[in-house]
């Protein structure tokens, strides 16, 4: 997998677990911060490159590469025991953030960044007809996506079956529900907050399995938010409330 832009590539080279292959910097490039990528990438005995801009985009399969890249192993997607392990191994509320069949890649590396950024424990995808982790979804992640499990699953009603038998408590996000985030009490219990498809919403399947359903509640004259702002803004009232009890 070839993974590009500036910020991806240090995370990446900032994670000593990350199984990078090569690096490659542009000929062209007018950059003066790639001194670090250099030095860190000479540190780990990492082969690097110097191709030409038009190398490159044929390289990335886009021109926005920020003429830095670099290639690394297939991304491995987390065990979701393990996630869930982790959490309950460090007595933390458990934060997962389940993902109904979300296609756009730019929504999903956006969800994983601001997931990792309040604190989530970790994302789940289902395997078929949604995004996976790409490189455009690891570039929009800023890197998150190294420090952030991501669990891939064949059958997410039955993930949330097996997490209700956990006692995790299983929280759509509904723009038509009634009940807004900031009324629910989502405080001292485990939660998994399930977002639908950017144009379809919820599954009905997915959606008769929650225990609860919340919107956000709007004043404004556009009629919904963009998938990963609105799971942002849920992911931050669940923190909230979580630490103001």
């Amino acid at each position: 997998m070839i993974i590009y832009g500036k910020n991806p590539v240090i995370e990446l080279l900032s994670n000593p677990s990350s199984q990078v292959e090569e690096i490659y910097l542009a000929r062209d490039n007018k950059r003066n911060d790639t001194s670090e990528i250099l030095n860190t990438a000479k540190s780990r005995g990492l082969k690097t490159s110097s191709l030409t801009k038009e190398e490159m985009s044929d390289l990335c399969h886009t021109n926005s590469h920020q003429g830095i890249a670099a290639r690394v192993k297939e991304f491995e997607y987390s065990n979701l025991a393990d996630t869930i392990s982790n959490a309950k191994q460090k007595r933390e509320q458990l934060l997962l953030l389940l993902l109904d069949h979300l296609e756009d890649p730019q929504n999903l590396g956006a969800i994983i960044r601001t997931a990792d950024v309040l604190g989530a424990h970790g994302v789940v995808i289902p395997k078929d007809r949604a995004a996976s982790v790409t490189p455009s979804v690891v570039k929009a992640s800023a890197g998150a996506v190294n420090h952030l499990p991501v669990s891939r699953v064949v059958n997410l009603a039955k993930v949330i079956r097996d997490l209700k038998k956990e006692g995790v408590w299983i929280v759509g996000a509904d723009s038509s529900s009634p009940t807004s985030v900031q009324e629910q009490d989502l405080k001292n219990m485990d939660i998994a907050l399930i977002t639908g498809n950017e144009g379809k919403g919820l599954a009905q399947n997915i959606k008769s399995e929650c225990d609860f359903l919340v919107s956000i509640p709007q004043s404004g004259k556009v009629s919904s938010l963009n998938a990963s702002v609105a799971t942002g803004i849920m992911i931050y009232e669940i923190i909230r409330q979580r630490n103001s009890s």
